[in-house]
This record gives C-alpha cells, structure tokens and sequence, in this order.
C-alpha cells in the first residue's frame, strides 16, 4: 500500500478523473461518488439501477488500491456493503472496461469472483497520474 496522497498531487488527481470517466460512462451525475485519498486508496460510486437478484436494494460500485473493481449491494440494517463479486485483472483497468462490467452485472451476468484477490500494482501512482488533467496554460499577459 502506498502512503495517503496529497489531494493536489498528480496521482490524486488522476484517481478523481479516472473516477469521473468511468461515471460518465455510466450516464452518473457524480452526486453520489466519493474518492478517498488515505491508505489504502478507495472510490465509491452509487449505481443507478439495481441487480436482478436484489432488486429491492442500492447498488455500489467499489474500487481499491488492493483489489480493484467490485460490484456490491447495500445491505440490510445499515451493515457493510455485501460484496457480490470482483472484476479481477489490473486495479486500474480502462474505463470503459470497468462501465461494461457494471452494465453486465445490472443485466444479470456474472459479478465475478465473489473473493477478492490482491492485485500487485507496483506502478499505481504512475497508473492513476496518467489520468491526470493536463494543467491549464497560464498566459502572463504584458
């Protein structure tokens, strides 16, 4: 696990717009995401819609430094979220990988496996800095 991250830095940044793609993807408005920069690394998404084997519950979608991408349903009771399965493959998989992965477990597809498996990622801070916005030019004006 890495150290937590300062928000300004370009691996921080990086997380919040690969987050943000991956909501975009999803047609979310990103009212109910957030992105926690604190060891170890997590995002959380609020799903529109719901899997075919809970209907009646919210469904989340999950991501860690250590595991990657999981899908999960809110529990009952105001409990943890029950995991239903992990994407699996690299922690940072592109976007529209992670999109179609949900769209497969809201259709009643497999969620994967339901154990989580680390996932080495030596290079995550270069991986998530790679999402980084480019900085605007600033133009001195003379």
């Amino acid at each position: 696990m890495f150290p937590v991250l300062d928000p300004q830095s370009k691996p921080a940044r990086g997380l919040r717009r690969y987050v943000g793609l991956i909501e975009e993807l999803l047609g979310l408005s990103g009212q109910g995401s957030c992105v926690q920069l604190d060891a170890p690394l997590s995002a959380y998404l609020a799903i529109d819609g719901h899997v075919p084997a809970f209907p009646d519950r919210d469904v989340a979608l999950l991501w860690d430094e250590r595991y990657g991408w999981a899908v999960a349903v809110e529990a009952r009771c105001g409990e943890d979220l029950l995991v239903l399965g992990y994407l699996g493959g690299p922690v940072v998989p592109a976007p529209r990988v992670v999109a179609r992965y949900v769209r497969r477990v809201l259709d009643g597809g497999p969620a994967g496996s339901p154990e989580p498996e680390v996932v080495p990622a030596p290079d995550l801070h270069d991986e998530l800095a790679a999402y980084a916005p480019v900085a605007e030019a600033v133009l001195a004006v003379g």
